[in-house]
């Protein structure tokens, strides 16, 4: 059931993040939306609101570990409780590893992983302590399969791949009742893309995704198929794009 359950979305002002928050609001869950861009946050909360959905939103830098603690207590403080956290955070700016552009590897392993280690941390605590939780989280099919040019984005894919799973192992031996599911996207219109700078990755990526790219709509339905299960029951990965694209 996803009525009334209490979901927290990290990268929420755009994209899958958005798009989930709209189809979870329709379906009657309560929202904390957390991203950089306040006035997208902003927009979208109005946008839930008008068509009688319940959210709330805060700024947040997911690097931040203390920040994200308090994203936590603070929608715990505004609805009592905390069901579901969507760990969709990400950056993609892909280049080959001889462009040695180091800032930009460091800021995918500081957000796409760190940030997930981060949200993991700060929800821990709480879905031991109640016994249930929901992880999800946004990987890629960059983190199934390698391609030139998304090295350093593929290895933080891998790793969340890893921690998802090693996550789900420990919680079913600690018996915690935490439920995970990690979804491996494949073209699917974001902005990711934007943040691109080499010109020959951000070309190549641009062709593949007017070819084939469909609506974070789609993954959303796949987030809301997990969360709708039973609690007794985790379906733990989906990969999902477009039909036509051979990825």
């Amino acid at each position: 059931m996803i009525k009334n359950k209490v979901v927290l979305i990290t990268g929420a002002s755009s994209g899958i993040g958005a798009a989930t928050a709209m189809l979870l609001a329709k379906k009657g869950a309560k929202l904390v939306l957390v991203a950089r861009r306040e006035e997208k946050l902003q927009h979208l909360v109005k946008e839930i609101e008008s068509a009688g959905g319940t959210a709330v939103y805060q700024t947040l830098d997911v690097t931040d570990a203390e920040a994200n603690k308090r994203i936590v207590q603070f929608a715990k403080d505004t609805f009592g409780h905390l069901d579901v956290i969507f760990l969709n955070a990400g950056l993609m700016p892909n280049s080959p590893l001889s462009e040695l552009k180091t800032n930009e590897w460091n800021q995918m392993v500081d957000v796409n992983i760190k940030g997930v280690l981060s949200g993991i941390a700060a929800v821990l605590p709480t879905f031991k302590a109640q016994k249930s939780g929901h992880v999800i989280t946004t990987s890629s099919v960059a983190g199934l399969k390698a391609y030139p040019g998304g090295a350093v984005y593929g290895a933080t894919k891998w790793a969340v791949r890893d921690l998802m799973e090693v996550l789900r192992m420990e919680s079913a031996q600690e018996n915690s009742h935490i439920r995970t599911a990690t979804i491996y996207p494949a073209a699917i219109r974001t902005d990711l893309l934007e943040t691109i700078t080499d010109t020959e990755s951000a070309k190549s990526m641009a062709a593949v995704y007017n070819q084939y790219q469909i609506g974070p709509d789609r993954v959303a339905n796949v987030v809301a198929f997990a969360i709708d299960q039973p609690e007794d029951t985790n379906v733990n990965e989906f990969t999902v794009g477009p039909t036509n694209q051979p990825w």
